[in-house]
């Protein structure tokens, strides 16, 4: 299994109904992207200064089920309207898990 997370921390425009659109946007990939196979976002619960701001977690079969996610034009369009007008800084990885 691959699973690929994103951190996202908001820009200083990000206004608290853009953030919630960019939460519902993406929270419409599981039933868009047939290779996504577990899938969990969220907002930092600010328990610890200097964490992120939101997260993403997606699982896939492999590593061509991600490819699939990553490349997949309804995904690309939520990311460039809804997430990147207000990110300001992103972090991301993909690996390899047992589940």
């Amino acid at each position: 299994m691959i699973r690929h997370t994103v951190l996202f921390g908001w820009n200083e425009h990000a206004r608290d109904e853009d953030k919630k659109r960019a939460f519902d946007e993406l929270a419409r990939l599981p039933e868009i992207v047939p290779s996504v196979r577990g899938f969990a976002l969220g907002f930092d619960q600010r328990v610890n200064e200097g964490n992120y701001d939101f997260a993403v977690t997606a699982d896939f079969d492999n590593i061509n089920g991600y490819f699939a996610y990553r490349d997949d034009p309804a995904h690309r369009a939520i990311v460039a309207a809804y997430v990147a007008p207000i990110t300001g800084r992103r972090a991301a990885v993909q690996f390899e898990f047992t589940g």
